[in-house]
C-alpha cells in the first residue's frame, strides 16, 4: 500500500502526526485508522463474494483486476490463441531498420546494385508517348 514513501517521508508523517494528535490521543487515532481500513476491505471482499456467487460457476476463474482495460490487453496478447508470439518473434526491428537505412543512404544492396549502385530518387515517371497510351477502361468512364 505505501510502496512509494521513502523513510524520509515516514518519518515526517509520523513528527507531523505527533504534533496534531499529541502523543496521548495518537495509539487511539492509529487503531481508528486501522479499524475502518478493515471495515472497508472485508465490505470490498464481500461485495467480491456476492458478485462472484451471483455470476455463477461460468465465471469461476473470473479476476475484478481484469476489469482494468491494460490488464485485460495485456492477458489476451499474451495468450498465443492469435499467434501474435510468432509475428513478434519473427519481426526483427533492427534488421528492418538497417535495411531502409542502407537504401537511403544508397548503400550495396541487391536493388541498388542491380542499378548500377545508385539509386535517382529525382527521377520523374515518364510521360506516355504518342505509340505508348495509356489503357483506356470503357467501365471506368
Amino acid at each position: 500500500m505505501f510502496n512509494d514513501i521513502g523513510p524520509l517521508e515516514l518519518i515526517t508523517l509520523v513528527v507531523l502526526a505527533v504534533l496534531v494528535f499529541g502523543p496521548d490521543k495518537l495509539p487511539k487515532v492509529i487503531q481508528d485508522v486501522m479499524r475502518t481500513v478493515r471495515k472497508i476491505r472485508e465490505f470490498s471482499e464481500s461485495a467480491k463474494q456476492d458478485i462472484r456467487s451471483e455470476l455463477g460457476p461460468e465465471f469461476k476463474d473470473f479476476e475484478f483486476e481484469d476489469l482494468n482495460p491494460k490488464t485485460f490487453i495485456r492477458k489476451q496478447l499474451d495468450s498465443d490463441e492469435l499467434g501474435l508470439k510468432e509475428i513478434r518473434n519473427g519481426f526483427d526491428l533492427k534488421k528492418e531498420m538497417a535495411e531502409v537505412t542502407d537504401a537511403v543512404h544508397s548503400t550495396d544492396t541487391p536493388a541498388a546494385s542491380s542499378s548500377g549502385g545508385r539509386i535517382d530518387m529525382t527521377k520523374k515517371p515518364e510521360e506516355p508517348g504518342e505509340d505508348n497510351r495509356p489503357p483506356f477502361d470503357a467501365d471506368a468512364t
